[in-house]
C-alpha cells in the first residue's frame, strides 16, 4: 500500500468499495431529489451536497458504531454515511408514513438516533449546542462515545459557533467540528465574509487544534478526522477540522448561481471527489474500471428502487395531523 492510500487504522481495505458506494448513492440521490424538485413532485426546500460527497464519507468512516453525529440544513450526506436507508429518506422527502419523520419533517429534519444520527437542522448553526450537550453525556456518562458535529463555513460567524466551542474547549468535551466549506454561503464567497484564509485557525482562539484537509480527496478527510476522533476518545477535547470542497448546486433550489463562473465550477469539477477516489482505488489495484462501473450500478439500481418505495409508500391521514407533536 502507497502512502497515498494510507489508511486509519480502523478502516480496512475491503471496506472502500462500500465506501465508494456510499459516495455514489449520495450523489445519485441528490441528483434524484434535484430532478423531482425541478418537477414539482417534492415540496418544501432542499439543499443538495452534489460535490461534497468525500467530507460526509470520510468523516464518517473513521467512527465507532456508538458515536454520534450532529448534521446541518445540507444533510443528505451524512445521513447517508452514517446508515440511514435511503429508502426512508425518499419516503420522507415525498411526504409519506414510511419516512424518517412519517412524511412530516421534509429534507431538513431526517435523524436516526439508533444510529447515532441525532439530525440535520434547518437551523444554521443549530448543531453547535447539540453537538456539545451530546458530548457532555458521553463525558458525564463515561459512555466512551465521541461526537461530530458537520457545519458549514456560513455557520462558523454564528454565535452558537464560539459559544459551543469555547465551553468544549474548557470542558475537554468529546467532540470534533467539522467545517464543510463549500466555498460559498447562501449567495456569496467566503472571502468576503471571513477575513482569514482558513477556518481552522479560529480554534487557536480556544485552545484546540485546528486542521485543514482536502475535502475532495475522502483518504485525507478520514485521515485528518481520524486524528481528530482519536484525540477527543482520549480524553484531549475537541478539535476543528476544516475540509475545504466544493458545493456543485446552488444554495438551495432558488439559487441560480449566477455569483460565479463556470470556468470556477470547471476547476472543481476536475477535483470531483468520486472520480479522484475512482483513479486511486484503481491506481492502488483495489478494484478495476469494470468494478467501479459496477458499484456505480448498483447505487444508481439502489436510488431508483428507493423512488419506487416512495411513491408506493401511503401518505398521512388527517387522522395523523396532531400526532408527534411536541409544542
Amino acid at each position: 500500500m502507497t502512502q497515498k492510500l494510507k489508511l486509519p487504522p480502523q478502516v480496512k481495505e475491503t471496506e472502500l468499495r462500500e465506501l465508494y458506494k456510499q459516495m455514489w448513492l449520495i450523489r445519485f440521490f441528490e441528483e434524484k431529489v434535484d430532478e423531482f424538485f425541478a418537477k414539482g413532485m417534492i415540496h418544501g426546500t432542499t439543499h443538495l451536497s452534489v460535490g461534497q460527497e468525500a467530507s460526509a464519507v470520510g468523516s464518517i468512516a473513521v467512527l465507532e458504531e456508538r458515536d454520534k453525529i450532529t448534521s446541518t440544513h445540507r444533510g443528505h450526506g451524512h445521513c447517508i454515511a452514517k446508515g440511514a436507508t435511503v429508502n426512508g429518506m425518499m419516503a420522507e422527502l415525498f411526504g409519506r408514513t414510511t419516512g424518517y419523520c412519517k412524511g412530516k419533517g421534509g429534507s431538513m429534519h431526517i435523524a436516526d438516533v439508533d444510529k447515532g444520527n441525532l439530525g440535520a437542522n434547518g437551523i444554521v448553526g443549530g448543531g453547535f449546542a447539540i453537538a456539545a450537550g451530546a458530548a457532555l453525556t458521553s463525558q458525564m456518562k463515561r459512555a466512551g462515545y465521541v461526537v461530530l458535529c458537520f457545519f458549514g463555513d456560513g455557520a462558523s460567524n454564528e454565535g452558537s459557533f464560539h459559544e459551543a466551542i469555547n465551553l468544549a474547549s474548557i470542558w475537554k468535551l468529546p467532540v470534533v467540528f467539522i467545517c464543510e466549506n463549500n466555498q460559498y454561503g447562501m449567495s456569496g464567497p467566503v472571502r468576503e465574509m471571513i477575513n482569514i484564509e482558513d477556518i481552522a485557525a479560529r480554534a487557536a482562539s480556544y485552545g484546540i487544534p485546528g486542521k485543514v484537509v482536502d475535502g475532495n480527496d475522502v483518504f485525507d478527510v478520514m485521515n485528518g478526522v481520524n486524528e481528530a476522533v482519536e484525540r477527543a476518545r482520549n480524553g484531549e477535547g475537541p478539535s476543528i477540522v476544516e475540509a475545504k470542497t466544493y458545493r456543485s448546486k446552488g444554495h438551495s433550489k432558488s439559487d441560480a448561481k449566477k455569483y460565479r463562473t463556470r470556468e470556477e465550477e470547471k476547476e472543481w469539477l476536475l477535483r470531483d471527489p468520486i472520480k479522484l477516489m475512482a483513479e486511486i482505488m484503481i491506481e492502488e489495484g483495489i478494484f478495476t474500471q469494470q468494478d467501479a462501473d459496477e458499484i456505480k450500478a448498483d447505487a444508481k439500481k439502489e436510488i431508483e428502487e428507493s423512488v419506487e418505495f416512495a411513491k408506493n409508500s401511503p401518505e398521512p391521514t388527517l387522522d395523523a395531523l396532531m400526532e408527534d407533536i411536541y409544542a
